[in-house]
């Protein structure tokens, strides 16, 4: 596929690197040469210096054929320029942007072909927003990703010791779950390495766990897991930017939520905003402020300030000073492995969440969902599976007789409303939704064509 990135930015740098392992035609557009010059010293692709909207630009980044633009510059006005001249200029099949300003959102009759013609808005505040939503309510949870319009969940855990499962073989699961509860695993990471499960796989202290189950089934299997973390009650959100007050807005009609900001003004106006949130104007790295706010009593402390060094902090000292669990926004990637440990439990990328999310736009094989893990290194994915048995790989055959790549599993079906464990003798039928988790991103080509309806297939 012909793609132009347009910004260099650390989501649009992402989507070059995720795209251009996987035989896309890549041409990235920035005003920066500096970030272009890194970008092309790493990846085969095309740099093109300019300013996004103006056509000259686009024409020298080869829009004339390209199938898919993705307008990921740091201005929704850029953004919203550019898919207009790539629609009334150069007829333009596909195109994605980035829409940050709540304003634009709350209209969206403005982003319809006979006004700002975008075929995808994607706005990143509204996707971390829904992701740290999540964590909160599984308070046991690393990442909750929902799949089949959320009938279908896959968590990420840390076995502890006190867990059911610790030191037992997969195989034993379907005893220690309640009756009628069912889940399957999808993969293991053991010191950064992925596991593919089998039944006599043994799961240890600190292996990271992903399962698959039906949402409503999800705290049971938790327990099994995880121990029993109970459902958060008090939670203290540091930063009220765009997420960290629609966050409030959400949790405040169950839970207790106190919110610190460090700008006068802008705390005032958040608190116009909410109903029963307490906001507080303060520095969210200030010990006695954290102390006098009842700091050790909270379930959950989130730093969702823009700062990634005063998030960290803030976290380390809340956790340190017995906050029950912390979530810490980081933007920039590389610090999301170094301080996700015992000071930081979950460490939320807004780069790899807003990835995902394109991702599912781009791929091919009627993929309908694509969540990045481990900083870009794995996927989940949500595929249909089209066609008949003469005609598709997997439609007609039960799940044991489906040859997968050899990181990839598949963890569930969901047929209709139906959540079907991938057990060996389940069948997949067309239309059914296939959730499956790739442990080498590499092999996601290999799912693309495992899922691909062929003209004549024997």
């Amino acid at each position: 596929m012909k793609i132009i990135i347009l910004g260099a930015g650390q989501v649009g740098s992402g989507m070059a690197h995720s795209l251009s392992r996987e035989e896309n035609d890549i041409s990235v557009v920035d005003t920066d040469p500096e970030r272009l010059r890194e970008l092309q010293e790493k990846l085969d692709i095309r740099t093109v210096l300019g300013h996004a909207s103006r056509p000259e630009t686009l024409i020298r980044a080869g829009i004339e054929d390209t199938e898919l633009l993705i307008a990921l510059t740091n201005s929704d006005e850029t953004n919203m320029i550019a898919c207009q001249v790539a629609y009334s200029l150069f007829n333009t099949p596909t195109k994605v942007a980035r829409i940050r300003a709540a304003d634009y959102l709350a209209h969206p009759e403005l982003f319809t072909r006979e006004h700002t013609p975008i075929d995808y808005l994607i706005s990143p505040e509204k996707l971390v927003t829904d992701h740290v939503q999540r964590l909160i309510e599984y308070p046991g949870a690393l990442q909750v990703l929902d799949f089949a319009d959320g009938r279908a969940q896959l968590v990420a855990t840390r076995a502890v010791r006190e867990g059911k499962l610790v030191g037992r073989a997969l195989k034993s699961l379907p005893d220690e779950l309640p009756a009628g509860v069912d889940a399957r695993v999808a993969a293991i990471f053991r010191r950064d390495e992925a596991i593919i499960p089998e039944g006599d796989t043994v799961i240890e202290v600190d292996d990271m766990v992903f399962f698959l189950a039906p949402t409503q089934e999800i705290r049971e299997v938790m327990a099994t897991f995880g121990g029993t973390a109970g459902p958060a009650r008090r939670v203290l959100l540091a930063g009220g930017g765009n997420i960290g007050a629609a966050l409030a807005r959400r949790l405040e009609r169950n839970l207790h939520v106190k919110i610190i900001e460090r700008d006068a003004t802008r705390a005032e106006r958040i608190a116009e905003g909410v109903d029963t949130s307490i906001v507080l104007v303060g520095d969210c790295a200030n010990e006695d402020l954290l102390r006098e706010e009842g700091i050790d009593e909270m379930d959950v402390y989130c730093a969702l300030t823009n700062d990634d060094e005063a998030n960290i902090l803030s976290s380390m000292l809340a956790k340190r000073m017995g906050a029950h669990k912390v979530i810490t926004l980081i933007n920039r990637a590389a610090y999301v492995d170094l301080v996700e440990s015992d000071r930081i439990d979950v460490a939320v990328s807004p780069q790899q969440i807003t990835i995902g999310a394109l991702l599912a736009l781009i791929r091919k094989g009627h993929m309908v969902r694509v969540h990045s893990l481990r900083q870009g290194a794995a996927e989940a994915i949500e595929v249909v599976a089209h066609g008949d048995p003469g005609r598709s790989k997997i439609v007609g055959r039960e799940i044991g007789a489906i040859t997968l790549p050899e990181s990839t599993t598949i963890g569930a079906v969901v047929r209709g409303d139906e959540v079907l464990m991938a057990h060996h003798n389940v069948v997949i039928e067309p239309e059914d939704h296939v959730i499956l988790f790739v442990a080498d991103k590499r092999e996601i080509a290999d799912v693309e064509r495992l899922f691909a309806v062929e003209a004549v297939f024997v």
